[in-house]
């Protein structure tokens, strides 16, 4: 009989310890899963979700979510889709910073990118890929207010921000709209 339950109870530890493993030493197998560099600083999500303190010791948290306006592209060239979509960040003031990231899907999992910063407490619209003559230009629509307009307001002015992914730097560039040389 001891030597039964000894066995039982290896077995529930190998399996506890098994669970762990995959859940948190696993490669990422979401966009909602995976670490991006957000005004220098990591930040991994769980389940589209990360809280990390505003500073060392300070019971301030920042709070970062994932929002949405999913396009699916593939960016770096490997043949899989990868994921392009916005966060929210907000905690240490007042605002809701919006950024736009993606997220590479590679053969180990998801791989995060710097976030290019959007605005604080605009109004995003749509995300979509394609557009000027190039499928893996990403362009994010979203309102904003007038320059010099209270916080106060609600965002009602229209913009558009043209991107290209630089998948060896994992970052994004804007791309120049309706030039004319």
């Amino acid at each position: 009989m001891h030597v039964k339950r000894v066995s039982i109870v290896s077995i529930v530890v190998i399996v506890l310890g098994l669970a762990y493993f995959f859940s948190f030493v696993s490669a990422p197998m979401s966009e909602k899963d995976a670490t991006y560099i957000i005004d220098g600083r990591e930040v991994t999500l769980r389940n589209g979700y990360a809280e990390t303190e505003a500073a060392p010791g300070s019971a301030s948290k920042i709070v970062t979510n994932y929002f949405g306006n999913e396009a699916r592209v593939d960016l770096d060239g490997d043949g899989r889709m990868d994921t392009v979509f916005l966060l929210t960040q907000s905690g240490a003031g007042t605002g809701v910073f919006y950024y736009v990231v993606a997220a590479l899907n590679t053969s180990d999992g998801y791989v995060g990118s710097h976030a290019l910063l959007l605005g604080d407490r605009i109004a995003p619209q749509s995300t979509s890929v394609g557009i000027a003559k190039n499928p893996k230009v990403v362009v994010v629509n979203y309102a904003d207010r007038k320059m010099g307009e209270s916080f106060a307001v609600p965002p009602s002015i229209g913009k558009s921000i043209w991107l290209l992914f630089d998948s060896k730097d994992m970052q994004f560039g804007e791309v120049v709209q309706n030039f004319e040389g």
